[in-house]
């Protein structure tokens, strides 16, 4: 079920000095999710843990689906997870939108339910978000869910066709922002929203809020959710409690990591690999020695 991916400690050694005169006995299991976000994070958390002395296996390319499992069956120690996941898809609770009631939330039920530790959570926040052609958003002064909302009867839509009926999707904004009357609406393979937009076949699109492309602001603008429709989804590093009560000094090395990430720079290392095709190893150890 799992994928372990091992990494080259040489390769770490000769680029970071790596210390090996504080070695640890501790093997600490970094498992992580199977997309290039939860892969780049992964290897952040594993490189603070080596330069601190313990050694790290490597459990990369778990699906999201079964990675929950995988850390309560043991077979990792810690990942990075979303808050609004672990409220969500977990714990299987009621929408809340307040990032820290969120956190707070699924750290007191996690510790309850699994006996893991939700560490400090990041301002990176992987979402729901809308994006429109930067160009449009210009010209119109849209800046918000609700200056699009005004605007829509001048706008073309290109949906991901279960966006128009999912809860959480065009029902659940105009339950909030009113009626979204699009001068026209599409629906397009999400893998070519981008495509679409850069092509002006269309102007607004459904997409998460760290996606790679969106680091090019001059073309995409994200836009801001002003009525907290979706909840927020910020990345924080969950742990066995036994992990953590036997190694505390990793509490004070993954929070560090956390209080530096945010959703712009987590967009800017997602585009270095989805845009600019780069090794996630190479982005997450530039990263890494960058806030170090």
């Amino acid at each position: 079920m799992l994928l372990s991916l091992t990494a080259c400690g040489n390769k770490k050694d000769a680029k970071t000095g790596g210390d090996t005169s504080n070695k640890k006995s501790t093997v600490i299991r970094v498992g992580s999710k199977d997309f290039t976000e939860g892969m780049i994070v992964s290897e952040v958390y594993a490189l603070a843990l080596e330069d601190a002395g313990y050694e790290v296996e490597r459990v990369f390319d778990i699906a999201g689906s079964v990675i929950h499992t995988s850390i309560v069956n043991d077979e990792i120690d810690m990942y990075p997870e979303y808050t609004g996941t672990g409220l969500l898809s977990v714990l299987d609770m009621d929408l809340i939108t307040d990032p820290q009631e969120v956190y707070d939330t699924v750290k007191d039920e996690y510790e309850k339910q699994f006996q893991l530790t939700w560490l400090d959570y990041s301002k990176a926040n992987d979402g729901q978000g809308l994006v429109i052609r930067t160009e449009v958003a210009d010209k119109l002064g849209i800046k918000t869910i609700s200056d699009l909302q005004k605007h829509a009867s001048e706008l073309r839509f290109a949906s991901q066709g279960e966006f128009n009926e999912r809860e959480d999707g065009i029902p659940a904004l105009e339950k909030a922002y009113g009626k979204f009357d699009w001068k026209s609406s599409k629906v397009y393979d999400g893998g070519l929203k981008y495509e679409v937009l850069s092509k002006d076949e269309a102007d607004v699109t459904p997409a998460y809020t760290t996606e790679g492309q969106l680091a090019n602001k001059d073309k995409f603008t994200l836009l801001e959710d002003d009525k907290m429709v979706w909840p927020p989804y910020n990345l924080a590093p969950v742990v066995r409690d036994n992990v953590l009560e036997a190694n505390p000094d990793i509490a004070d090395i993954l929070n560090g990591i956390s209080a530096k990430m945010d959703t712009e720079s987590v967009t800017a290392l997602n585009a270095k690999v989805d845009v600019d095709k780069e090794e996630y190893e190479d982005v997450a150890l530039d990263y890494y020695e960058s806030i170090k």
